[in-house]
């Protein structure tokens, strides 16, 4: 299928963090060890980049305050490629783990470093693992008193670690705080939603199923599909970690040997934009 064969815009994203940080490997690597690990964030990033490029797709970038500070280069090449910066929080913290207080810190501190490098407005901001469910709605005023405009941290699915099966499929206002929360895209098969919004589930599933997932939200529903995957997954030369349970390293390492070219395949087959850009802005001249 080629782009022309629908007219939907849907939404690309990737959320900027090193192997070495996320959410499986917590228990078994300290923040205090991550200045003295390999880092592999820019060169994956900048790959990133490279094929966003050549299939000439605008895309938002929720990036972690850590990595920002370290590596200002990175996010003023992002800006200058035309893509979108957004938050993810600072130190990859899951909402889960943080008190309201807390949270709110982090966030307002994120969002302050991304603005001071860029030299203008932060408005997205994307959860660790998609870590505000039922429980971490409050979050989501925490987020608009940090003057966000929107987020993208519910995955309206079943999980062990994340997901709120009965949030709204499609982008929604939270309590009339004037904060938009956009949820990764699922496909209704019977009473279920089933995940195609990317990640981890783009690399297990067959490309086709995930291409026809996408095509239903886009036709059947008539919805935006909000796709997103990560800078570690198109790497599969990274240092493996060994003392991690068989669950962590199914999910981690599975199929990343082909995750860069099936990202690929997936540009060319749909049309992408950036977050704000179809959530926020005007509608009017979009094609």
């Amino acid at each position: 299928m080629s782009m022309s064969a629908t007219t939907s815009v849907n939404a690309m994203s990737v959320d900027v963090e090193d192997y070495f940080q996320v959410s499986a490997f917590e228990g078994h690597i300290a923040r205090s060890d991550w200045d003295h690990l390999p880092s592999r964030v820019v060169r994956n990033t900048e790959r990133i980049l490279d094929l966003f490029q050549r299939r000439g797709v605008s895309a938002t970038f929720f990036v972690l305050g850590w990595v920002a500070e370290r590596y200002p280069a990175l996010i003023r090449r992002i800006l200058e490629s035309g893509h979108e910066l957004a938050s993810h929080g600072y130190s990859h913290v899951r909402v889960v783990h943080q008190q309201p207080a807390e949270f709110l810190e982090d966030v307002t501190r994120t969002k302050k470093i991304l603005e001071d490098i860029a030299g203008c407005p932060v408005r997205g901001y994307r959860a660790a693992s998609y870590s505000i469910g039922a429980r971490s709605l409050w979050a989501l005023d925490a987020l608009a008193e940090a003057d966000y405009q929107y987020s993208s941290s519910i995955y309206p699915i079943y999980h062990d670690l994340y997901g709120m099966p009965d949030a709204p499929r499609f982008p929604f206002r939270h309590r009339g705080n004037g904060l938009l929360e956009i949820p990764i895209s699922t496909v209704r098969l019977f009473r279920y939603n089933l995940p195609c919004g990317g990640g981890g589930y783009f690399r297990l599933f067959p490309y086709r199923l995930s291409r026809w997932a996408i095509r239903h939200v886009n036709r059947r529903d008539g919805q935006t599909c909000v796709f997103y995957f990560h800078p570690w997954e198109i790497d599969p030369e990274q240092p493996r970690q060994t003392a991690i349970g068989l669950r962590a390293r199914f999910r981690h390492y599975l199929n990343l040997e082909r995750m860069e070219s099936r990202v690929d395949r997936l540009l060319g087959d749909f049309h992408w934009d950036r977050i704000d850009r179809i959530f926020l802005e005007p509608r009017e001249g979009r094609q």
